[in-house]
């Protein structure tokens, strides 16, 4: 039987344990122990951090594993690269995960290949104790609005939008507090329709599959609320789309694997590069909506690509999928929530707690309902 390491074990991970399992692989997690729900159900489960590569490393040596990964996790990232490269399996390189993983590298690599992504500046050094003038003198040449973000998180934690220079210094602070590398990345604002793409990758081959409109709270913090399935740009700018995807994945370095990219359409039609992560995308995009949408099981093409029996990506239905998400900004679906799914197009909704507020990042909104239609599911037929 085959062994596949897996990197996290949280709720994120458990459609890619319950997948290999069905796949007749034997599934070793690692995590932390607190919220690791696949410990349940992974064959082996080892308590190490999942950024402990050495650790892993030697136990993934010693159990012989024929792949390693993970979705929808940043952090997870290196990991299942380093002991990729180390133990030469299927992966992408070291330093390509850390470079997908680091918003301030990815510009950098974006800029080399000549791709179109926002005007930024790299922040390093404790603002706290540089002060204001130090932060000035790095963003006096930008334009505002700004978007500051840390290099190397992800889920919306500690974006903010700045309007002005006396809220620029706070936003900086609290990008570089909650950043591992304390680290953060000031952009120039760029209005604009958001989507993101779903990719996967073979030996250095990309394979496009779906598109997804995405619907935020908007200023200051752009929370995702919603996500729909397939976008509904016409042909030609879905093929501007695939064309600057697979140009800026190879950018990256990316060569196995699945992708997320996150772009902004202006009004002008231009496509601008937002960030890259080298992995599925997470609130269900990946391990629900595409399959949702297109028939491709985008869980298993990853567990493919990691023990090396990749299969070319077939599109073999067409509908529509989607994800609403609960929150102080989306109570009105409260009751929608509530009706155990008596909604025809409804899959699965879980509210997650009671406790409404105003959402400053993925983690604060309190359930989810997922959906799968003939038609794109407006939030007027929900109410």
């Amino acid at each position: 039987m085959k062994k596949i390491a897996i990197i996290g074990a949280s709720y994120l991970q458990r459609p890619l344990v319950q997948k290999a399992r069905t796949m007749g692989l034997k599934t070793i997690c690692f995590a932390w122990s607190e919220g690791a729900v696949c410990k349940d159900i992974a064959d082996k489960f080892y308590p190490i951090s999942i950024v402990q590569k050495e650790d892993i490393l030697s136990i993934c040596r010693k159990e012989q594993i024929d792949g390693i990964c993970t979705i929808a996790s940043d952090a997870a990232a290196p990991t299942v690269a380093y002991v990729a490269e180390k133990m030469g399996l299927v992966g992408n390189s070291y330093n390509t995960a850390i470079r997908a993983s680091n918003k301030y590298l990815m510009c950098q690599a974006f800029d080399a290949a000549g791709l179109p992504n926002p005007l930024y500046v790299h922040v390093v050094g404790n603002v706290a104790d540089a002060g204001k003038k130090y932060l000035h003198s790095l963003c006096h040449a930008m334009n505002f609005p700004l978007i500051v973000k840390p290099c190397d998180r992800s889920g919306s934690l500690a974006v903010a939008k700045v309007n002005e220079e006396d809220e620029l210094y706070h936003a900086v602070v609290n990008a570089q507090a909650v950043s591992f590398v304390h680290e953060a990345i000031v952009e120039e604002y760029v209005e604009g329709r958001e989507i993101s793409v779903e990719f996967i990758s073979y030996q250095g081959k990309h394979y496009p599959l779906q598109i997804t409109d995405k619907e935020t709270t908007g200023s200051p913090h752009f929370v995702e609320v919603a996500h729909h399935q397939p976008s509904d740009l016409p042909d030609e700018m879905y093929k501007k789309i695939y064309a600057l995807t697979d140009s800026a994945l190879t950018a990256l370095g990316i060569t196995n694997g699945a992708s997320h990219s996150e772009f902004r359409i202006t009004e002008a039609g231009q496509i601008i590069i937002m960030e890259i992560g080298g992995r599925m995308g997470g609130d269900f995009i990946g391990s629900d909506l595409v399959y949702l949408s297109t028939g491709y099981d985008f869980v298993r093409g990853v567990i493919e690509v990691a023990i090396g029996a990749f299969r070319m990506p077939q599109i073999t239905e067409r509908h529509y999928s989607g994800v609403y998400f609960l929150c102080n900004e989306t109570k009105e679906l409260l009751p929608v929530f509530q009706s155990n799914c008596q909604y025809p197009y409804i899959c699965r909704s879980e509210i997650l707690n009671q406790a409404f507020h105003d959402v400053a990042c993925s983690a604060d909104r309190n359930g989810y309902l997922i959906y799968q239609s003939d038609h794109k599911v407006l939030k007027s037929e929900l109410i």
